[in-house]
């Protein structure tokens, strides 16, 4: 039995590595497109660049770095039985998930109230460089905030689960999955953050 438990065990975080080995093909083509662009285009980036507010990039860099610390402590008290601490810290990790997405909700519409979207008529107006570097912008921020709401219900359903009592101390391989994949979020955004707010100012 135990051998069958090990094995179930090994399968799932393999297949886990495997999904997030996706995903960092996916987010690492973007970066490559960032790249290309900015030696394209290398005054129009740090124009670009320069509109964005590292406060909201800066702000959010924090609430991911602390929401992947408490994922971490959630997996750690699981182990040791401490189910209600393990779900405190889970639900801050949602509660941190929702306020990156309230600031992202916020810089967002700041751009959009200044016209800067993609197809909007500003678009059209400005340096096809800053055109560029505004839809990658757009792409990928867009689609992390998207891995940032799907970690979010993930984490959600992994509480359900822990109150079931279907993951707990002696099966937590569960909480362990959806904390790389909250890590692999925090990672990307790490990624994100300099390349974006920092070294184009």
């Amino acid at each position: 039995m135990s051998e069958h438990v090990h094995k179930d065990y090994t399968g799932a975080k393999f297949g886990m590595w495997l999904f997030l080995f996706t995903e960092v093909l996916l987010f690492g083509g973007l970066f490559v497109l960032y790249a290309v662009y900015l030696q394209r285009y290398p005054q129009e980036f740090i124009s670009a660049g320069s509109e964005l507010d590292v406060r909201f990039g800066g702000g959010n860099t924090l609430v991911l770095l602390t929401s992947s610390l408490f994922v971490a402590m959630s997996i750690t008290a699981l182990r040791r039985g401490q189910k209600t601490l393990c779900q405190g810290l889970l639900a801050g990790t949602i509660v941190s998930a929702a306020i990156f997405m309230v600031n992202k909700f916020f810089e967002w519409s700041a751009k959009i109230h200044h016209g800067i979207y993609p197809g909007s008529p500003h678009m059209s107006e400005i340096a096809p460089g800053e055109s560029v570097f505004f839809s990658i912008y757009y792409i990928t921020t867009g689609l992390h905030g998207i891995h940032v709401v799907v970690g979010a219900l993930i984490i959600a359903w992994t509480m359900f689960k822990i109150k079931a009592g279907s993951v707990n101390a002696g099966d937590w391989v569960v909480l362990e999955n959806a904390g790389l994949y909250w890590h692999l979020v925090d990672l990307i955004w790490i990624f994100i953050f300099p390349l974006y707010y920092l070294i184009l100012h």
